[in-house]
């Protein structure tokens, strides 16, 4: 799929690896639009990038139909969508006080990471379906989904973050099956450690900052190191421009494989 000249849909496009595939595809010539609940921050991405910012919740059906309909107005054809919104939680499923896990905050992850996910993906591919095919194959759009290594092997205290997580994997062939029809692909990325603010926030600064990052990092086969945002949209990029790639489950983590805990 060639991007340039085209409209794309970046969810979670405010920051972390949303911000830097919103960057990526801009700079290959797509209009971003930068959906987020983060107007500040997503509206300063967007001026950015010369994309434009719509403040959305993947969760609600009403706010993402909107969301979809601004970016299909920009004047190209919308052909790209990239879900990377989500949230994460962090509770075992009996605590060490006895205590189950709270129901509320594992179907909010639910909500938002996996149905928030779906929601987009199925709004966005009907609006694609409307376009005029891109090229001889009958191809008319590509979208992304994020997941995580949590989702394939997920760590003590994760099973909301990758319930969530491993659904976007499970739905990823029959979303390519289900819309190969219209000539929309699907690809799923699973990210590893990746350095985004989320960690920057933990680590802090200093030599505790430093020692946390390196045990993070610790597990990693090769290179030695946390991954970089840009490096997720780089790939991201890549899917969308390779045009034999689809129904694939992509991992995205220098062969860290997670230990229990």
């Amino acid at each position: 799929m060639e991007l340039n000249g085209t409209a794309a849909i970046v969810t979670g496009g405010a920051s972390g690896l949303g911000e830097a595939t919103a960057r990526t595809l801009a700079a290959a010539g797509a209009h971003v639009t930068v959906a987020d609940l983060n107007e500040d921050l997503g509206k300063q991405v967007a001026a950015d990038i010369g994309g434009h910012f719509v403040k959305t919740n993947v969760a609600d059906e009403d706010s993402v139909s909107e969301m979809v309909s601004a970016a299909a107005a920009v004047g190209r054809p919308l052909r790209v969508a990239v879900n990377c919104a989500g949230i994460g939680y962090a509770a075992r499923t009996v605590n060490r006080d006895g205590s189950p896990h709270d129901l509320a905050g594992f179907t909010r992850v639910i909500t938002v990471n996996l149905t928030g996910t779906f929601n987009v993906l199925r709004i966005a591919a009907a609006a694609m379906a409307k376009t005029e095919p891109a090229d001889a194959d009958g191809q008319r759009g590509v979208i992304i989904n994020t997941s995580s290594v949590a989702g394939i092997e997920g760590q003590t205290g994760q099973i909301a973050y990758s319930a969530s997580k491993g659904g976007i994997i499970g739905m990823t062939v029959p979303a390519a099956r289900d819309l190969s029809v219209i000539g929309v692909r699907v690809n799923t990325i699973c990210p590893g450690v990746i350095y985004t603010p989320i960690y920057k926030s933990i680590a802090g600064g200093g030599r505790d900052a430093e020692e946390f990052l390196a045990k993070l990092a610790a597990p990693v086969v090769f290179p030695k190191r946390l991954g970089r945002a840009d490096e997720f949209g780089q790939l991201v990029r890549s899917l969308i421009e390779n045009d034999y790639m689809n129904a694939e489950v992509v991992r995205f983590d220098g062969g860290i494989r997670f230990q229990p805990k």
